[in-house]
């Protein structure tokens, strides 16, 4: 899994009025939790934007005055009207403790289905994936080379082995319908036939 590196100071006020102020100075208050104690701190804003601004799935090392953590995002708060991000959450990693991210699929291959003129639709662009963090994946490929007309990839269809997805099994990532084209040829030849 690829990291980020980023740098926070430890914020001494908490409160309003200080998370105003550190706004100000283009910074965003953070927490950081999950260890022995709730870590207070202000992080700059540009630093996240390759973490929050992106489709991958990163971890995140924090440098709180020379002391490195290893984490994930686990939760952001933006502005309703302006989009500014307010506040973030950070998760403290550990090598013996699961975690849960939400991480990419990728599609893998090319479906014969779409070849014919089939019509891709992918409904899951991630997937909600338990594991520990060394064995986190930085992405979820799904093989759609054997996917025809009206066939279709669900969660349970993945093999993993070194995490599990806890999405519903039932769920679909991908399917392969019929395009308006494909139906108005399948009718016409159907007229040509009588």
């Amino acid at each position: 899994m690829k990291t980020i590196a980023i740098s926070g100071s430890p914020r001494e006020n908490v409160g309003k009025r200080d998370a105003k102020e550190l706004r100000y100075e283009g910074k965003v208050p953070a927490v950081l939790y999950g260890g022995t104690s709730q870590q207070h701190l202000a992080v700059v804003i540009a630093d996240l934007r390759d973490v929050i601004y992106t489709p991958e799935a990163n971890f995140v090392e924090i440098d709180v005055n020379g002391t490195k953590t290893k984490a994930i995002v686990k939760d952001t708060q933006f502005h309703p009207l302006t989009d500014v991000l307010m506040h973030i959450d950070f998760l403290q990693l550990f090598d013996d403790k699961e975690i849960v991210m939400e991480i990419p699929v990728k599609l893998a291959g090319t479906s014969p289905g779409v070849k014919m003129g089939g019509k891709m639709v992918q409904k899951l662009r991630k997937l909600r994936v338990k594991s520990l963090p060394a064995t986190m994946p930085q992405t979820v490929e799904v093989s759609i080379a054997k996917l025809e007309v009206g066939g279709l990839v669900r969660v349970r269809d993945i093999k993993a082995d070194k995490y599990v997805i806890t999405n519903t099994p039932e769920d679909t990532i991908v399917s392969v319908g019929m395009s308006r084209a494909l139906k108005q040829a399948e009718t016409e030849a159907a007229k040509g036939k009588k």
